[in-house]
């Protein structure tokens, strides 16, 4: 979206983007995992059974072995009658999603297919989507595009399911979510939107106190609303928190920054907002 952010909103892999179904079934991660038939919720069984399914999901149709379910899903130390649990949640999931999808065993495995996760596909499009605006030069519609793939989430990627695989990828979404999330608000102040996120910027620092990145746009977005010595403030709290944390110093695109606020860089001075079309 501007300067110095090629390649950082790209998801790499295009996970949950297996090919499109139509019988009516939608499933859902970015927040409590659901799926939904013709728009209406499918009751989906117990915490266990429902990190099964999310599980299988995230295979994109690949196999996956019975060993590799378990250890996915209660880890190292699974109960002593976890075949028969399952064998159990397996049934549960066929009976509570009904036709369409196919969860079958074969030599490899547990299969799950005719089946996507749907909010994934659709929030990886529209972060395509802002990535090509943005390389267009198109900053007004890349900043909507991401903005309307950060507004997907409703929650925690599959919140509230207690499974060692999930929590993985719970940790692995939640920096795609904030890589996203960051290029979104490089996007608003390179549009003249500095004062409208100071706060967010303020409370996400607060919130990720070691993210560099996130305190380079505190204060790029206070040095745009006229307060060069609050960005100052923010630098210095900022390396004290590292040094604390990890005995280093702040990385080059901090200090570059930090240098170009201490020669009053022109650039960094306020300017009028961009018109959007």
């Amino acid at each position: 979206m501007g300067e110095g952010t090629a390649g950082r909103m790209g998801e790499g892999t295009a996970e949950g983007t297996t090919g499109s179904t139509s019988h009516g079934l939608r499933c859902e991660v970015l927040g409590p995992l659901r799926a939904l038939r013709d728009g209406t919720q499918i009751p989906l069984g117990p915490p266990k059974q429902r990190a099964v399914l999310a599980v299988l999901l995230l295979q994109e149709g690949r196999p996956i072995s019975y060993d590799a379910l378990v250890e996915a899903v209660w880890g190292g130390a699974p109960p002593a009658h976890v075949r028969n649990l399952v064998q159990k949640y397996v049934s549960g999931l066929r009976r509570a999603l009904g036709e369409g999808p196919e969860l079958s065993w074969t030599g490899a495995g547990y299969r799950f297919t005719g089946v996507r996760i749907d909010d994934l596909a659709e929030r990886r499009h529209l972060v395509d989507e802002a990535l090509a605006a943005r390389d267009a030069g198109e900053v007004g519609r890349a900043v909507e595009l991401a903005r309307r793939a950060e507004e997907m989430w409703r929650g925690e990627f599959a919140e509230g399911l207690q499974a060692p695989y999930l929590a993985a990828e719970r940790l692995r979404w939640a920096e795609k979510r904030l890589t996203v999330l960051e290029a979104l608000l490089e996007g608003e102040i390179a549009l003249g939107r500095s004062f409208e996120y100071v706060h967010e910027l303020v409370r996400l620092v607060a919130a990720h106190p070691l993210r560099e990145r996130l305190v380079e746009l505190l204060m790029l977005a206070l040095c745009r609303t006229g307060r060069p010595s609050d960005a100052l403030a923010a630098y210095e709290a900022a390396r004290r928190r590292l040094a604390d944390a990890l005995g280093a110093d702040p990385g080059p695109a901090l200090r570059s920054l930090h240098a170009r606020v201490l020669r009053q860089d022109p650039e960094l001075l306020p300017s009028p907002p961009v018109p959007v079309p």
